[in-house]
């Protein structure tokens, strides 16, 4: 294993910064410029974190130290397997969004696009720049860069509601991480003189303690982005946002940045020998898996269906957790591959809920009942997207969630295995009866709808530009569970 110096890392974190100029600059007047702007960035970007995969994959990491500020505190970058999954689905989302958001923005006249696109790029930005984060000190500098990049995003709309969820979303938010956050990154650098991330973990050879049992919690709470319950709240809040918006919060960089911070933890500072000693692993997989139920149980609840998204995104985010503090090689695999799985997922069943808003004035479950005929991409694309968040195969979702399954047994954790089983039941629930309701159900005929449009679905069209890129993702999501080689290969390199 080699250690390869190299400026690529800070290239693909500047790639969608350096486009942000040039957004402002050609602004409201000149859209089709604006928004080659925000592609060509995304390709660029994608571009180079792809070139980084064989030197990865042949067991090599990159590294470039952009600024030192003291002994063990500096601003540094470094490539690993890990790194550059999140990485890859990451800057790839961004492109797919960017075409998906200029259909949606442009179809709902939506105003301050150009704000809106700026923000998107930083976010992006901030996001791979985690992603790359060599130690605790830089992604935690990233990770702030996040939640204030994307306050704009979630407040977009500038109504009351919107002004109330983005207010929640940063108060939570910063809150959490100047607390709890910042108070775990002190105790590793007092522990252990520096916060670098290392193969097995920087603590593995620390005596267990009662400061280091509780350190680990205060990164499981302080890193609120990842949404384990009590400090799940700002997530449903943040619905408030433009379909886009959400789908970037909850299918890739915010809520992906959460739960990869997580995972880095559990690796790279505590690391496997370290968790099972102290029984960390055992109580934080008890926590997770309350949030795996109870957030699905809720989502069940909800008919308007964005809300009903969100909830399964808490719920969702902790087969991650999950899969890396039960510590077996099948649960971690399962957990790792789960970041992309859902991503992917999740990202097609946002971007059909905004379809169904743009072309029919849909927000709620109940509205839908024969909307399939007039929508059958988005509803067929949907469908597609439900069965691998259930988990059912060829769809990506079973694949993670047979390892988390596996894991469970191999750590010796029935209880958690029926707790995955019955939540599996619950997503069946709560998503298998909006296609039954899209296609086979008759389309219910009322003068108005409560949104002021009316309800008929004969002049439903869908829209290409937001179609094409649901339909995209749909079918990765299916392709990636039939051949998962590429995210299997990073996580095993992750867990070696």
């Amino acid at each position: 294993m080699q250690t390869i110096i190299s400026i690529k890392p800070l290239l693909a974190v500047l790639a969608s910064l350096l486009a942000v100029p040039l957004i402002l600059k050609t602004g409201e007047n000149r859209p089709n410029l604006r928004e080659t702007w925000s592609i060509l960035a995304g390709v660029i970007k994608f571009s180079i974190i792809i070139s980084m995969v064989p030197t990865i994959l042949s067991g090599n990491t990159i590294e470039y130290t952009l600024v030192s500020f003291y002994q063990g505190i500096d601003i540094k970058f470094r490539v690993d397997a890990f790194g550059l999954l999140f990485a890859t689905v990451s800057s790839f989302l961004w492109i797919v969004t960017t075409f998906y958001s200029i259909g949606y923005m442009r179809s709902g006249n939506e105003h301050a696009q150009t704000r809106f696109f700026a923000c998107f790029a930083i976010s992006l930005s901030s996001t791979v720049a985690v992603a790359f984060s060599a130690n605790l000190i830089t992604l935690f500098l990233f990770y702030e860069v996040l939640s204030l990049a994307t306050v704009p995003l979630v407040g977009h709309k500038e109504t009351p509601e919107s002004y109330e969820g983005a207010r929640k979303y940063l108060l939570y938010l910063l809150s959490l991480s100047k607390t709890l956050l910042l108070s775990g990154i002190i105790i590793v650098y007092m522990v252990a003189g520096t916060t670098d991330f290392q193969s097995h973990g920087l603590l593995r050879n620390q005596p267990a303690s009662m400061l280091l049992f509780g350190a680990f919690f205060l990164f499981l709470y302080g890193f609120a982005k990842g949404g384990v319950m009590p400090v799940h709240n700002w997530l449903p809040s943040a619905m408030v946002a433009p379909t886009p918006v959400s789908a970037l919060l909850h299918a890739v960089a915010v809520v992906k940045v959460g739960v990869f911070s997580i995972l880095r933890v559990v690796f790279f500072i505590y690391g496997v020998d370290l968790m099972g000693l102290m029984d960390i692993g055992v109580v934080a997989s008890y926590v997770v898996t309350f949030t795996i139920v109870m957030g699905s149980v809720i989502a069940l609840s909800k008919d308007n269906l964005k809300a009903r998204l969100a909830y399964s995104t808490v719920s969702q985010l902790s087969y991650i957790i999950l899969g890396a503090v039960l510590l077996t090689s099948s649960s971690m695999l399962g957990g790792i591959m789960h970041i992309a799985n859902h991503a992917f997922s999740k990202i097609t069943l946002f971007f059909c809920a905004g379809s169904l808003y743009c072309s029919a004035h849909k927000t709620e479950v109940s509205q839908l009942s024969g909307i399939g005929k007039k929508m059958p991409w988005t509803m067929a694309a949907f469908f597609i997207g439900s069965l691998s968040m259930i988990g059912v195969p060829p769809a990506a979702g079973f694949n993670s969630k047979w390892l988390l399954a596996i894991g469970s047994i191999e750590a010796n954790q029935i209880p958690i295995l029926m707790a995955l089983l019955f939540s599996t039941i619950l997503n069946a629930a709560y998503f298998l009866p909006i296609t039954y309701k899209a296609f086979f159900e008759k389309e219910v005929v009322s003068n108005h709808s409560s949104h002021g449009h009316d309800d008929h679905h004969d002049d439903i069209r869908e829209n290409p530009m937001i179609v094409v890129p649901l339909v995209l993702t749909a079918i990765i999501s299916l392709l990636i569970g039939i051949y998962p080689d590429y995210f299997l290969a990073l996580a095993k390199e992750v867990i070696k």
